[in-house]
């Protein structure tokens, strides 16, 4: 590989014309790919078959109007007095507006619906009023026609009494012979029986109709008298649900959209906000919720630029030259713009969330310049030694540029690796940040030779091109560090990052909510309106599907609806229970919960675990399988899902370290220290953010104004990034040493020696990497706040304490047995010759010997001692 670039080297910088135009036609072509291909990038983050998921698509496939997306928009008087007539008339206007928009399913203007729960209570009462009157009626008539039924009893008994007296004188006129005398007078007693007979039979029947009608009235009376008891008990679960506060100056509109939040078009989104920034509706302000008005943040901001101008100093110092200054920068840009511009083309196939680029940004800007700045650094330390200047360029490429692919490599393979843990975002993320590092280290082998031979002897400062080959010796380490202090150095290092590390003990994961939000955003001030007038739950609502075992519809349907909505409302943390409706097919019944808690707090999740607990519920004819839903439960699902998929991956990453390092040092210890190096580091990262962003410690500094969990998937982002780094620094270290050692030092003095080759290379290079990383923490999004963050402090904790300090330390602690390594194992692994060190053994000699340092990671080297050794063995273990 060395011999390659060395070679790449020496072409680019004699054809370098042809390079540079290369790269701005790559450029220009991955800009016209971005213009012909570019898709829509979402703000939102979701995971598919999730618990949340599968609810989602139930509802898509059964209940349509209420599985598509919805967002909030909330209203306040700017007076604090209650709305207006011409106000409400005002956003009743601008919610139909919205309405007519395509996409938009429908709005629901908060005083019609408020106007609707408030006529709906008053509809209960006045029909149970209602029903205590009928019974009085039905009482009444019951009373009449029980006074009728005594009646035609009594009549009834009378005709019989008639009917018996008239037998009992045919009797005795037919004994008497005398029947033929009376018989026309039992003829018209028994005539005048039969007509009273008839008579009272028509009233039997009149009456029994009567019982029937007053039957069913009273039926129907008492399945009304249900429908209120089940109707005021669900009112009863939904009270202290409000669209418009108690005062009246504030009030809440729900826009529902066709498609779920996520496919929600941000152009639709960014329609509604422009037009609640031009409201116009005297003394209203109308604020979008997060919903709606987040949006996709911009891929650099003043905080961002401000990190680079800071690199553009460290490099102005560093290099004392504005061209050297410049060529890093110039390198990053251009490779930041290949890889963006490149990746972004595909947006239109995949699905992209708005973090994605923003990681491929950061890392590309932060990597290109520091790849470009090893290079270069090694090229200024050849010329000022009297090298020739092609012949410097592809030394430099060789050497530091095999160390830059090695080192890339590392970092390259570490965001690939997030593919494993099977989430489709994370993988993305990952694969578009080892796309921008690849761009990265292409920039630096091919177009940062190029500019280096377009530049020349420029590179150097006025000073330094004056002294080419008169440099004399550098002076080297020639006496250890002092053992106590490399104690001292590595028990208060592990102390220091310990106590750091302590607060990741207590991390929580989630998604940014409104309040994450600058305070003068729309979201921000949306999110404390509802905190403050219609309490914390409002902001997050959960939706709870439940499966009944068998078709429901009236009086059924509502009494399965008040036996799950109760059930519901008996568990912890909630606030409110309001029926949404059901299924066609009467099938599932949908519930909105309003918890007491906010969409991020520890009641809420813990409300979402209970509420999946607490399925099946018993039921009439089967069990009731509940589902939960909604952006609070959602959010929930995703943290928990990065939560679980962390060990796994943090398992491979550290395996993996292992295993390259091991290739690379030829060591069992080195790899051993490393990996513990950067486990430290990954902590006190971790217990960092954990202090900040959790707990709000220094918020005022960080613009944290309202502590929340940590972003969901920025710890499994953490471990990737910061084990690439970590090995960079690692590796353009401690090869140093392993060089220094090769050649002959003895191992404590090789420890000095790398420290002191590396180290202004690797401050230099940190301090560039913090500055851009830091340059994010101010950005607008709350989203790539705490990444910016997390990343710049871990590579502060990594480069400064962990790479400075207590490697070399635990090196010098270690002596001889650092390099120990089995023979057998010796011969089988590959020897990489990271920093090309065999190919600048057969460098033709420049006919001087001095001994100086090549950039960062030159060794001093031992001119008797070097001829004897091979480049992994020293002179102390032949036989």
């Amino acid at each position: 590989m060395a011999g390659l670039l060395y070679r790449l080297g020496r072409f680019a910088a004699r054809r370098h014309w042809s390079v540079v135009v290369a790269w701005i036609v790559i450029l220009a072509l991955a800009g016209v790919g971005y213009s012909l291909f570019a898709g829509t990038i979402s703000s939102s983050i979701t995971i598919p078959g999730t618990a949340t998921s599968k609810v989602t698509d139930e509802l898509a496939k059964k209940f349509k109007s209420a599985s598509g997306g919805s967002g909030t928009i909330v209203f306040q008087t700017t007076s604090g007095d209650a709305f207006t007539a011409d106000q409400k008339s005002g956003i009743r206007s601008f919610l139909s507006t919205i309405d007519g928009y395509k996409g938009v399913r429908a709005t629901t203007n908060p005083f019609t619906t408020q106007q609707e729960l408030a006529d709906q209570r008053q509809q209960v009462q006045d029909g149970k009023q209602k029903i205590v009157t009928g019974k009085q009626q039905l009482d009444a008539a019951q009373a009449q026609i029980d006074a009728g039924q005594q009646q035609l009893t009594a009549g009834q008994q009378q005709i019989d009494a008639a009917q018996q007296q008239l037998d009992q004188q045919k009797a005795q006129a037919q004994a008497a012979g005398q029947l033929a005398a009376v018989q026309a007078q039992l003829t018209a007693g028994q005539a005048q029986i039969d007509a009273n007979q008839q008579k009272l039979d028509a009233s039997k029947a009149t009456l029994a109709t009567n019982q029937q009608k007053l039957d069913a009235n009273r039926k129907k009376l008492q399945q009304n008298e249900t429908k209120l008891d089940l109707s005021s008990q669900l009112l009863d679960l939904s009270k202290n649900i409000r669209f418009v506060s108690s005062n009246g100056s504030a009030a809440v509109g729900t826009v529902s959209f066709q498609k779920a939040t996520i496919a929600v078009p941000q152009t639709l989104k960014n329609k509604i906000v422009d037009k609640s920034e031009h409201a116009g509706i005297d003394g209203v302000r109308v604020y979008p919720s997060n919903d709606i008005a987040q949006g996709v943040p911009s891929i650099l901001g003043p905080g961002e630029v401000v990190g680079i101008v800071i690199a553009a100093i460290v490099l102005l110092v560093m290099l004392g030259t504005v061209i050297g200054a410049a060529l890093p920068l110039v390198s990053a840009i251009l490779g930041v713009g290949v890889a963006t511009l490149g990746a972004m083309s595909f947006s239109g196939l995949v699905e992209f969330i708005s973090v994605t680029p923003v990681l491929g940004v950061m890392l590309g800007l932060a990597v290109g310049i520091d790849y470009s700045l090893f290079i270069l650094n090694r090229h200024r330390s050849q010329l000022k030694q009297g090298m020739e200047l092609h012949q410097s360029i592809g030394l430099a490429n060789g050497t530091s540029g095999n160390a830059v692919v090695f080192a890339g490599s590392t970092v390259i393979v570490a965001l690939l690796a997030l593919n494993i843990t099977g989430i489709p975002f994370l993988g993305l993320m990952g694969t578009v940040g080892a796309v921008a590092v690849a761009v990265a280290i292409l920039v630096a082998i091919s177009f940062t030779p190029a500019m280096l031979s377009l530049v020349g002897f420029r590179i150097l400062r006025r000073k330094e091109r004056a002294a080419i080959g008169r440099t004399g010796s550098v002076r080297i380490p020639n006496k250890p560090m002092a053992t106590w202090r490399a104690i001292v150095t590595l028990v208060a290092g592990v102390a220091v990052l310990g106590v750091v590390a302590l607060p990741a003990m207590h991390m929580r994961l989630g998604l940014p909510t409104g309040a994450a939000e600058a305070t003068d955003s729309s979201q921000y001030k949306a999110y404390k309106v509802l905190e403050r007038e219609f309490g914390a739950g409002q902001n997050g609502p959960i939706l709870v599907v439940a499966d009944l075992p068998h078709k429901a519809t009236g009086n059924d349907l509502l009494r399965q609806e008040v036996a799950i909505g109760q059930k519901i409302a008996d568990q912890g943390h909630v606030h409110a229970v309001a029926p949404i409706g059901a299924s066609s097919d009467g099938t599932v019944i949908a519930f909105q919960v309003q918890p007491t808690g906010g969409p991020s707090s520890v009641s809420t999740e813990n409300l979402v675990h209970d509420l999946r607990d607490l399925s099946p519920v018993k039921a009439d004819g089967g069990n009731v399988h509940l589902g939960v839903a909604g952006n609070a439960s959602a959010n929930i699902d995703v943290s928990e899902k990065l939560a679980d998929v962390l060990p796994l991956y943090l398992v491979v990453v550290v395996g993996l370290s292992l295993i390259i390092l091991i290739i690379v040092f030829r060591s069992f210890l080195v790899p051993l220290t490393a990996t513990a190096g950067f486990v430290l580091s990954l902590l006190a990262a971790f217990g960092g953010l954990t202090a900040i962003y959790q707990w709000g410690w220094l918020g005022q500094v960080f613009g944290v104004h309202d502590p929340a969990p940590i972003l969901s998937f920025l710890p499994v982002i953490e471990v990737g990034v910061l084990f690439g780094l970590a090995m960079d620094y690692q590796l353009f270290l401690v090869s140093g040493m392993r060089e220094a050692y090769a050649h002959g030092a003895p191992a404590k003095i090789a420890v000095q020696r790398g420290v002191h080759a590396g180290r202004a290379v690797v401050t230099a290079a940190a301090i560039i990497m913090i500055s851009v990383f830091s340059g994010f923490i101010f950005s607008e999004s709350s989203t790539i706040r705490p990444i910016g963050f997390g990343l710049a402090f871990g590579v502060l904790v990594d480069a400064f304490i962990v790479r400075l300090l207590l490697i070399p330390a635990s090196m010098h602690l270690l002596g001889r047995a650092a390099w120990w390594f089995p023979k057998w194992l010796d011969r089988i692994v590959p020897d990489v010759d990271v920093e090309g060190a065999k190919l600048e053994r057969g460098m033709p000699s420049r006919g001087d010997d001095t001994h100086a340092e090549h950039g960062h990671h030159a060794a001093p080297v031992v001119e008797d001692a070097a001829p004897a050794v091979a480049h992994h063995e020293h002179p102390e273990h032949r036989a």
